[in-house]
């Protein structure tokens, strides 16, 4: 009756399939064959129809009980592909991403394993360059996510410090908030701290190992190193996520070891977001999602499950799309992302840095070639940069002489040695040579004297101004326009050099974000700046806010949004 009614109500296929799990509830006692049999008798109700909360666990027994059963390939792969393709919320119905999460495993414990979940995410994407189902990537994502979530779920359940999936997105807790019960080190070790608990002998150090169905780790716990690490948070400061896996090996010792089954769940989904992050189309829209670092701390410090992710980042380092390799820094201030994570001294690096100058290439190729990025690389990488450079690395050499240029480093004696290290290699000293002739150039182009106007010619480019201004002394020009000429934002290199410029006319040029962020950190006395009909959008707006002098901006004909336009409005209170 159910499948020839010809009413169209959701609640005509449903009823059965509720009456069947309410009798599959009642009944346990069912033999293997009674429940592929039911299966196979519901299945024309599943076409059009998401199974209900019992008989997905109903399904899900299925699948860890007879992975190699056809019933999973027949009749189960055209209910989860449309689980994935429609499912909007997974947190409404958790037991479809259960049952989805088991039926991926089915999968994996066929005979070609892995090859088969590969042509399963191949049909999910389908043939073409674009997949046509919004909704199958974050649902991809959100059953990978949980599934290595699993894996470390009861270790982190036996601790009583351990924070929530939840907690790690928003930053971990306090150690003061948690019960001081074999505490992952949660703080900044005190140095202090670190030298009392060196000098303290072996006899106060009593091994502990918690252990869990799916997880054994042996941990050296001081009561006392406790109660002083405890004493010495009394501020209100949220520690750093990636701070708290920075465990000294003085402090305590941690080693992960997962137990079989839990180890074939986690390789199996790592695999899946290594497979995810091979498509073009799906790679933007899964660095987004895994900008906020969504695993558990467990998990980041699990060196098997960092090492088997890092093909997924190193895809997003090779990816020239601004708004995938973008995904590398932190969700926002004060938050640390996958950049830190895989650079010399994080958690997750287990190279010499070869990831974290592909990365730094990337990003400094984008539209991060400006004094903040510098400046915090200087602050917290400076080292592995000096020492990357003297491997003869391209970047690095690169890295340290926009330091120089941009007089990043204040202090004389690091500015003696970057020298040094410059010079120590062939690509090194050619650089550093290149740098002092457009220092060179630079007192040149602003040594006062020359025009205070200047137009350039419609179809101009970006070499053309470079090669105007090298042409002789620009130190009195205020007003310079572009407009209608073939310039991108490469030339606000050249456009820096200007001291007095207070008018820039860009109107109808190919300027984008990346040349405006520049602009806004060294043209500080810039008055008037016209903007319209120019490719830049509202992350490059935004950094004009720091202009103070601007007095007049047009953005007529740009991608500027009404809340960016208020945002403006605010910080520059001088434009009219």
């Amino acid at each position: 009756m159910a499948l020839t009614s010809p009413l169209q109500d959701d609640s005509i296929h449903q009823a059965p399939l509720e009456i069947v799990s309410k009798l599959l509830s009642e009944n346990n006692n069912l033999t293997t064959q009674d429940h592929e049999s039911i299966i196979v008798a519901i299945a024309p109700l599943l076409e059009n129809n998401h199974p209900p909360p019992d008989l997905c666990e109903f399904f899900c027994k299925h699948c860890r009980e007879r992975p190699r059963s056809m019933v999973v390939i027949e009749v189960f792969t055209p209910v989860v592909q449309r689980i994935l393709k429609h499912n909007m919320d997974f947190g409404k119905c958790p037991r479809l991403r259960l049952f989805t999460q088991e039926y991926i495993l089915a999968l994996n414990e066929l005979n070609a394993g892995m090859e088969v979940v590969k042509k399963f995410i191949h049909s999910m994407h389908g043939p073409t360059g674009q997949c046509p189902h919004p909704r199958v990537l974050p649902n991809l994502v959100a059953v990978c996510l949980a599934a290595i979530y699993s894996c470390y779920e009861e270790f982190i359940n036996s601790r009583d410090n351990s924070p929530s999936l939840k907690e790690i997105r928003n930053g971990c807790q306090q150690q003061c908030d948690r019960k001081p019960n074999l505490p992952l080190r949660l703080l900044h070790t005190s140095p202090d701290l670190v030298s009392q608990e060196a000098t303290l002998t072996e006899s106060r150090l009593k091994p502990v190992i918690v252990t869990s169905n799916e997880i054994h780790v042996e941990v050296e716990r001081n009561n006392t190193a406790n109660q002083k690490m405890t004493a010495n948070v009394g501020n209100d400061s949220e520690p750093n996520l990636i701070d708290c896996l920075m465990v000294s090996p003085t402090c305590s010792t941690m080693s992960i070891e997962l137990s079989a089954q839990a180890d074939r769940i986690l390789g199996c989904y790592v695999e899946i977001l290594k497979m995810l992050s091979d498509y073009d189309d799906w790679r933007p829209a899964l660095a987004s999602l895994l900008q906020p670092i969504p695993f558990p701390k467990e998990a980041l410090a699990h060196e098997k499950f960092t090492k088997e992710l890092k093909y997924v980042i190193q895809r997003f380092a090779e990816d020239p799309r601004q708004e995938v390799h973008s995904c590398l820094l932190s969700v926002r201030a004060g938050k640390d992302g996958w950049f830190q994570l895989y650079s010399p001294g994080g958690v997750a690096c287990d190279d010499d840095g070869e990831l974290f100058a592909s990365m730094v290439h990337i990003l400094m190729g984008s539209c991060y070639k400006t004094k903040k990025f510098l400046l915090s690389l200087a602050e917290n990488k400076l080292g592995p940069c000096m020492l990357l450079a003297l491997r003869g690395n391209q970047t690095m050499v690169e890295i340290l002489c926009l330091m120089l240029e941009y007089n990043i480093i204040d202090n004389n004696d690091t500015q003696l040695q970057i020298i040094s290290t410059l010079e120590s290699t062939d690509v090194g000293k050619r650089m550093y040579e290149q740098l002092c002739d457009r220092q060179r150039e630079l007192k040149e182009l602003q040594r006062k004297g020359g025009p205070t106007r200047l137009t350039l010619p419609s179809k101009s480019t970006d070499a053309d101004l470079a090669r105007l201004l090298s042409s002789g002394s620009f130190g009195n020009l205020e007003n310079l326009s572009l407009a209608f000429t073939n310039v991108t934002s490469a030339c606000a290199e050249h456009l820096i050099k200007l001291p007095s410029l207070k008018q820039l006319n860009l109107w109808s040029t190919q300027f984008g974000d990346a040349g405006l962020r520049l602009l806004s950190e060294h043209l500080t006395m810039l008055q008037v700046l016209n903007l319209c009909e120019t490719p830049v959008t509202d992350a490059g707006l935004l950094a004009l806010s720091s202009m103070k002098s601007l007095c007049s901006l047009n953005m007529n004909s740009t991608k500027l949004s009404a809340d960016t336009y208020e945002d403006l409005k605010v910080f520059l209170t001088s434009v009219c």
